[in-house]
C-alpha cells in the first residue's frame, strides 16, 4: 500500500473569485498559461506543461485555459495518475501559492471556505483513494480555529495545511495562535506544513524575485522556520499533543538537527521547557528528497516511525519515482513509510483505502 500525503489539487472552482485576487490562470503572450494571485505571476512550471507548450507552438498552436483546467475538475484524471504511480490515496492540498495569508478577511475567509467545499466535493469521487488538508485563513486564528473545526467535522478533512511562516504577520510562536492549536488538538490531527513564496506577498515588487528564489530556497527555509518557532515558542509544551507534518523531508531540519538542538539553550531567549531533540515526537517529515543517500540519511537520523510518503504529485519539483526505492529498511519500517504512519496519523483503517487499479482497467 502507497498513501500520499503531499499532492496538491487545483480545481477550475475555486479559481477566479475575485478580479484582483484571483487566482486566476491566464493566457499568456507567448501561448503558455499561468497563474497570477495579485500581481504575482508564477514562473515556475512542472515539465509536463513545459513539453505541453514545446508541442503546442511545434504545431502553431497556444495551450487553451479552459482545456488545462478541464482535466482537473474530474478526479479520475487523478486516480489515473495514482494507479500509474502505484498509489492507494492522496491528501491532497489547495497550491501554496494559494494560501491567502496576505489577502484581506473579507476575500480570505470566504475562499477558504469554497477551498474546503470543492476539495471535500471532489475527493467524493473516490472517498476511499482521495483525502484533503483544511485551508485556512491563518492571519485570523479566531476564524482559522473555526473554519478548520468545520471542515475537519463537516467535510472530512484530515488536518490543516499550512505556510511555513508569515501568515499576515503572524508567526507560528505568536500567542495568537493558540485557537489554531487548539482546534488541531481537540480533533486530534495534524498540520502540514509547506512553505509558500514570499514574494507572493510583495505586491507591486511581486515579480521581482529572481529565479523563483522565494519558492525554490525559501520554502525550505520557511519550513526550517517552522519547525524552529514551535519549538523556541514553547507551542507544545502548551499543547504537548499537537502533531505537525513538515514535507520536503524537513526543510533544512533533520540536516542540522544537531546544531539546532546545540544552540537553542544559548540564546538569551527561549520558551521551551525541555531540550530540541523532546519534541521531536510531536514532528513528522516526508521523503521527498531528491537524492537516495538524503532520503536514507533523513530516516536514519530521525527515525522510521516518523516519516511519511509525500512526492508533491504533479508538481515542478515532484519526484517521479517510488521515493521508497533502494531505501535499506526493515520491511516493518518500510511499510511504516509507505502506509501505515499515515493510517495512524490520520485514523484510517487501511482495510478501507481503496485498490489500485490495473493497468488497463477504469479507474
Amino acid at each position: 500500500m502507497l498513501i500520499d500525503l503531499h499532492a496538491h489539487a487545483p480545481h477550475p472552482d475555486y479559481y477566479d473569485q475575485d478580479p484582483y485576487w484571483g487566482p486566476a490562470f491566464e493566457s499568456q503572450p507567448d501561448g503558455d498559461i499561468k497563474l497570477r494571485v495579485g500581481d504575482w505571476i508564477l514562473s515556475l512550471g512542472a515539465p509536463e506543461r513545459k513539453a505541453a507548450l514545446r508541442k503546442a507552438k511545434a504545431e502553431g498552436q497556444a495551450l487553451n485555459v479552459q482545456d488545462y483546467m478541464a482535466r482537473w475538475r474530474d478526479p479520475k484524471t487523478r486516480l489515473a495518475g495514482m494507479d500509474a504511480a502505484g498509489q492507494n490515496a492522496q491528501v491532497v492540498s489547495v497550491p501554496s501559492h494559494c494560501y491567502m495569508y496576505w489577502t484581506p478577511l473579507e476575500y480570505a475567509i470566504p475562499f477558504a471556505r469554497k477551498v474546503n467545499d470543492v476539495l471535500a466535493e471532489y475527493c467524493s469521487g473516490a472517498p476511499d483513494r482521495l483525502m484533503f488538508w483544511a485551508q485556512a485563513p491563518l492571519q485570523n486564528p479566531e476564524e482559522a480555529a473555526k473554519e478548520i473545526r468545520r471542515a475537519c467535522t463537516q467535510l472530512g478533512a484530515k488536518g490543516l495545511g499550512a505556510g511555513g511562516s508569515n501568515f499576515g504577520g503572524l508567526e507560528f510562536d505568536s500567542r495568537e495562535m493558540d485557537p489554531v492549536w487548539e482546534a488541531l488538538c481537540d480533533l486530534d490531527l495534524p498540520m502540514f506544513v509547506h512553505g509558500y513564496n514570499q514574494s507572493v506577498t510583495w505586491g507591486k515588487n511581486a515579480n521581482s524575485d529572481r529565479y523563483e528564489t522565494t519558492a525554490i530556497v525559501g520554502m525550505n527555509y520557511d519550513e526550517t522556520k517552522a519547525f524552529w518557532y514551535l519549538v523556541n515558542g514553547g507551542v507544545f509544551d502548551r499543547f504537548p499533543k499537537l502533531k505537525v507534518y513538515i514535507t520536503h523531508g524537513g526543510g533544512f531540519v533533520p540536516y542540522q538537527l544537531g546544531r539546532l538542538a546545540q544552540t537553542n539553550p544559548n540564546l538569551d531567549t527561549f520558551h521551551n521547557k525541555k531540550p530540541v531533540l523532546d519534541y521531536l515526537k510531536n514532528f513528522y517529515f516526508d521523503v521527498e528528497l531528491h537524492e537516495l543517500p538524503m532520503r536514507q540519511a533523513l530516516i536514519d537520523v530521525i527515525g522510521a516511525d516518523r516519516i511519511l510518503y509525500g512526492s508533491n504529485f504533479g508538481g515542478s519539483d515532484a519526484v517521479r519515482h517510488d521515493l521508497t526505492d533502494g531505501l535499506r529498511l526493515s520491511d516493518d519500517d518500510l511499510q511504516r513509510i509507505r502506509w501505515s504512519n499515515a493510517c495512524e496519523l490520520l485514523h484510517l483503517d487501511p482495510a478501507k483505502v481503496g485498490a489500485v487499479a490495473k493497468q488497463g482497467e477504469a479507474a
